[in-house]
């Protein structure tokens, strides 16, 4: 069974993306052989880098992109060409994808993916791959940044209810990639495997006839699970002290209460004193979680002023992507047939690299990442044979030479292609789609990022260097 809420791949899509086909189509282009780069113009939350996520949902999706009989009868209904929808019906996408690993750290400009097939191939899957890789990179990255924020404390996922739709399962899935800890969403949960938690609401206490019933009731319901929300009334006036009741009732049963929830009022404040009632009464095993409103900055402000809170539960901040509703990740033509093609505009950022390209990360002797290099491919998989690079948009000074293979370069840092082969022929290769492995992947390459590059408050720009075949590329195709 498919894990995503895209049941019709086919036609998920704008409607340009059919009509430039039928025209490739009818031009005799739609067969010739195109590459096409998918990568993102500037990082998200004022950060510089991204996680990249997504990627197994979109191979999931690729191998069943067929047209069926209802489509193709919809296509001709709405004006498309018998010519061009019979040669649709026995359509599937047999392109190949080369890309960086699920959970890797990217950088704007970068050819993150890069698909590569016949042209109308190509162009029948923008959307359809902007849609999801945007997304999930976007969801997967402000919770990689929650992450960092909160260090150790556990992250749950919140977000289902203030989510855009169905995707919040894709956003739960991506959450859990950027470091979460688990989700309460149920049907993310039994689908990718995540581990699922959550409480109570403030409607369960407002059901008795007393908040102390209430907990009285969970608890003797929930013996060994129970997390009680104390700020449906008072929480320090009643709150709490129903909570430490029925906390000690449940020692002399031989259970312990999990922990207490604040769900509103001055978190900081509100912590302390908690914690303090809950010491105080012989229960620092009580853990305190806190959710409402929580971003990267307040947690980072909780932690900062030794807020004692164990668990935050991050709800619309995480699953909307505040405060930016999207990743700005784009789909450009590289190379057709062999022929070398990019976007020049008038605006840089707009701009596109040409050519079929490959992407070395070097490392210094600490094993801290220390620059990407593009490098220009030709068109048999032959990297370019210049052997210096010089720094691309966003770069720093100090680029030197890099070799061509993996290794050692001249300067003794490590170098690795952090690019492969991870569709073709119709099929998925080796390739996981174990969200925990993502995550302990994408946590190992954040751990190598310099701290003044993935800090969360005006990080510095990470060196990104063009080879000298590539820079002459883009000089021979400027207009």
């Amino acid at each position: 069974m498919s894990k995503t809420e895209i049941p019709d791949p086919a036609l998920y899509t704008d409607l340009y993306q059919l009509t430039m086909g039928q025209g490739y189509f009818r031009t005799g282009r739609h067969e010739k052989n195109a590459h096409f780069d998918f990568f993102f113009r500037k990082a998200p939350f004022g950060g510089e880098f991204v996680v990249f996520a997504g990627l197994a949902d979109l191979l999931e999706v690729l191998e069943r992109f067929r047209f069926t009989e209802d489509e193709i009868a919809w296509l001709r209904g709405n004006g498309f060409g018998d010519e061009f929808c019979d040669h649709l019906a026995g359509y599937t996408f047999n392109g190949s994808i080369t890309s960086v690993r699920e959970g890797e750290v990217v950088f704007p400009g970068e050819p993150v993916l890069t698909v590569s097939g016949s042209l109308l191939s190509c162009q029948l899957v923008e959307t359809l791959l902007l849609n999801i890789l945007n997304f999930q990179s976007l969801i997967a990255t402000k919770a990689r940044r929650l992450r960092l924020a909160a260090g150790e404390c556990k992250l749950v996922d919140f977000g289902l209810r203030r989510g855009q739709g169905t995707g919040s399962i894709a956003a739960s899935r991506a959450a859990a990639i950027g470091g979460f800890d688990a989700t309460s969403n149920v049907l993310a949960g039994k689908r990718y495997d995540l581990p699922v938690s959550g409480t109570m609401a403030h409607s369960w206490i407002q059901c008795f006839d007393s908040e102390l019933e209430a907990f009285r009731t969970y608890a003797r319901l929930y013996p060994d699970s129970s997390i009680l929300l104390v700020d449906t009334y008072d929480t320090i006036g009643s709150g709490l002290p129903n909570a430490i009741t029925v906390a000690r009732e449940l020692e002399q049963q031989g259970h312990r209460l999990i922990g207490i929830r604040l769900d509103s009022g001055n978190p900081l404040t509100l912590s302390r004193k908690a914690r303090t009632m809950l010491d105080d009464a012989g229960m620092d095993y009580v853990t305190i979680a806190v959710s409402d409103q929580l971003d990267e900055e307040r947690i980072t402000e909780l932690r900062e002023n030794n807020a004692p809170v164990d668990v935050f539960g991050v709800g619309t901040r995480l699953i909307t992507g505040y405060p930016d509703g999207a990743l700005s990740g784009v789909y450009k033509i590289c190379d057709l047939d062999g022929h070398p093609t990019m976007k020049y505009t008038d605006e840089a950022s707009k701009s596109s690299l040409p050519g079929i390209k490959d992407i070395e990360r070097e490392s210094g002797n600490d094993g801290q990442f220390a620059r990407d290099v593009i490098r220009l491919e030709d068109p048999r998989g032959n990297r370019g044979s210049g052997r210096k690079a010089t720094n691309g948009p966003g770069a720093g000074k100090n680029a030197g030479p890099v070799s061509g293979k993996s290794g050692k370069d001249a300067t003794g840092r490590t170098v690795e292609h952090i690019r492969s082969i991870v569709f073709e022929n119709g099929r998925t290769r080796e390739h996981t789609a174990d969200i925990a492995e993502i995550s302990k992947f994408s946590s190992s390459r954040i751990d190598r990022l310099p701290d003044r590059i993935k800090r969360l408050n005006r990080p510095e720009r990470y060196d990104i260097a063009l080879d000298k075949p590539l820079l002459s590329l883009i000089e021979k195709l400027k207009p």
